[in-house]
């Protein structure tokens, strides 16, 4: 029989994970929380607003009823904003009758009211026993929708179940890799996001290619500092998950983050760039939640605390830098 998944969240990246496993065979109901938006799709059988050249196959349906999609699979993958990963697993659990639902999430950030990773948000609506996965890695929602080669990590608590997604998801273009370190695949796809601001920033000051790759390889030793501090395995941030998805935001445009800080940098309106984006740009909030945790476990996370300032202290992107430049000289492997 083919499996059967429910997708909540019709965003760009929900919608090109519902077309992909649907490609794949399985049977996918998407839900989002705009009825006017759903009705749309369902009219279009596309989703004109995200992914305009993807048509969705015969086996994606649609609804912006949450009962009706909480009824559909005990397996449920969750695609919205972080700040909307709480209370939409919570409405969820409200709506269903299912007793032991398997959750995913393809959701990158830390829940914004208390800075808890997405993994402990799951056990503390459910149980620490329910079979939990992150979906994670250098992924576009376009390419993947456009059926380009793409490679992502999914990590689970359960084996079993880390090799059920990958059986849904995997093809011949879209390979994916299981790994049980569900903290470091977290911790990697959230803080990427603030260093993908800082490395827009950058460019959009005029630094070079010079400054990028610095700013990429010294954040990638942030994004390490504070993943193993938290539980994480050093091997995931070298990976997919980490140095992977790293890189692809910030040196792609396609990357919303990276467009944020490139505006901010060269000395834009931060209101006028978040219109004219219109899609979540999740880096803003992680930089705070990040910036918060690395001060309360006493982890030296230096661009992230200068983008956090940037963004919530109206420091000028241009000090941020020179902050940066002028800090004490170091060792980078002797101590």
């Amino acid at each position: 029989m083919n499996p059967k998944i429910t997708l909540l969240g019709a965003g760009s990246w929900g919608t090109a994970l519902a077309i992909l496993a649907a490609n794949n065979g399985a049977q996918v109901l998407l839900w989002g929380h705009s009825q006017e938006h759903m009705a749309t799709l369902a009219n279009d059988r596309q989703n004109r607003r995200y992914l305009p050249s993807s048509v969705f196959p015969e086996r994606l349906s649609v609804t912006s009823d949450l009962k009706e999609a909480a009824a559909f699979s005990e397996l449920v993958l969750v695609s919205v904003p972080s700040h909307a990963f709480k209370s939409t697993l919570t409405a969820f659990k409200t709506s269903s009758a299912v007793k032991n639902p398997k959750i995913a999430w393809a959701t990158k950030g830390f829940n914004p009211e208390d800075g808890k990773l997405l993994h402990q948000v799951v056990a503390d609506i459910f149980s620490t026993a329910t079979p939990s996965a992150i979906l994670s890695g250098p992924t576009f929602a376009r390419e993947v929708a456009q059926n380009l080669p793409t490679a992502i990590t999914i990590a689970s608590n359960q084996t079993e179940f880390a090799n059920q997604l990958a059986d849904i998801f995997h093809n011949d273009r879209f390979r994916a890799y299981t790994s049980c370190d569900v903290i470091g695949v977290e911790i990697g796809g959230a803080v990427k996001n603030v260093l993908a601001i800082a490395a827009g920033i950058a460019d959009g000051l005029g630094f070079g290619a010079n400054t990028r790759a610095a700013l990429i390889t010294r954040g990638l030793t942030e994004i390490m500092r504070l993943g193993i501090k938290l539980g994480g395995k050093q091997e995931t941030f070298i990976g997919l998950a980490g140095l992977g998805d790293l890189i692809l935001t910030c040196t792609d445009n396609q990357s919303r983050n990276r467009r944020f800080g490139l505006a901010l940098g060269q000395g834009r309106n931060r209101a006028d760039v978040i219109a004219e984006i219109a899609q979540e740009i999740e880096g803003i909030s992680t930089a705070k939640e990040t910036y918060m945790l690395a001060k309360r476990h006493g982890i030296d996370m230096p661009i992230t605390e200068q983008t956090y300032k940037v963004l919530y202290e109206d420091l000028s992107p241009l000090t941020a830098v020179q902050n940066l430049l002028s800090r004490d000289q170091k060792s980078e492997s002797c101590g």
